[in-house]
């Protein structure tokens, strides 16, 4: 059952928790422009060990949208804050694209907090390209709102072939997408356009997993594979036939991926 939680820093976030109650938390990290519902496919997995808390990031589904731009560290204290409130020690954690991004963070900087971390489709830097291409979506989003972005972020989501086989998915999705707030969107963007954790990878000290969709566009084998080689005794599983919301793609063989790991 959701519950919107107010933290210490005064942003109230959308939570729901399932799985063991006496079990070891693990918390999940959505990517941008999504919510916690894109966990879905993976409750009943993990909740056959751990105590599952996902949560929509701020600015997304049901959270607080605060004036932005933000940071990576305001998304990873907001990670922290709810631990805190929660009572949570420590915790193994699991984020997609930006969620990762947030993980990576997270284990770099509050790593006494986090006893493992599956980080999926996501990038540790970002190039000109990468830089440019989130002037350009933002400059879209302020000008036509997320009903600008939406059709290229399911085919950058989703294979053509998923498109194809699941237009009710395809449709329920698209309606997530379009229900984040138009601004913590653009706030999400800022935050990672100067993404730079490429260099600090190898400062990790805990368990990693990177899994990558071997359709991905956005974050390609190719970069992954590099961030695995930084990430002393990292594993990196591609998932076959998967673009960038691997775990909706591919969620049998995601939930194989992670089930391996944790």
């Amino acid at each position: 059952m959701a519950k919107r939680i107010t933290l210490a820093s005064g942003i109230t976030l959308n939570t729901e928790i399932d799985g063991q109650k006496c079990g070891p938390w693990i918390i999940l990290s959505n990517s941008l422009g999504a919510n916690l519902q894109m966990w879905t496919p993976q409750i009943a997995t993990l909740a056959r060990k751990y105590r599952v808390l996902r949560y929509d990031t701020r600015g997304h589904g049901d959270s607080d949208s605060p004036l932005g731009p933000y940071s990576l560290e305001e998304l990873t204290r907001d990670v922290v804050d709810l631990m805190d409130y929660h009572q949570i020690e420590q915790a193994a954690f699991m984020g997609l694209s930006l969620g990762g991004m947030t993980g990576l963070n997270l284990a770099l900087n509050r790593h006494d907090r986090i006893t493992r971390l599956v980080c999926a489709n996501a990038r540790a830097d970002a190039p000109s390209f990468y830089k440019d291409m989130w002037i350009e979506r933002i400059a879209i989003v302020r000008n036509a709102g997320l009903a600008g972005v939406v059709a290229n972020s399911l085919k950058t989501w989703f294979t053509d072939a998923w498109l194809y086989h699941n237009p009710e998915e395809s449709s329920r999705i698209r309606e997530m997408i379009l229900g984040n707030d138009a601004e913590g969107y653009i706030a999400c963007c800022q935050a990672i356009r100067h993404l730079d954790l490429l260099p600090r990878l190898c400062e990790l000290s805990i368990p990693v997993l990177y899994v990558v969709g071997d359709e991905d566009v956005v974050a390609p084998t190719s970069v992954m594979e590099k961030m695995a080689s930084e990430t002393l005794g990292s594993e990196l599983i591609e998932i076959a036939a998967a673009a960038h919301i691997s775990n909706l793609c591919q969620p049998a063989e995601f939930n194989a991926a992670i089930s391996g790991f944790l």
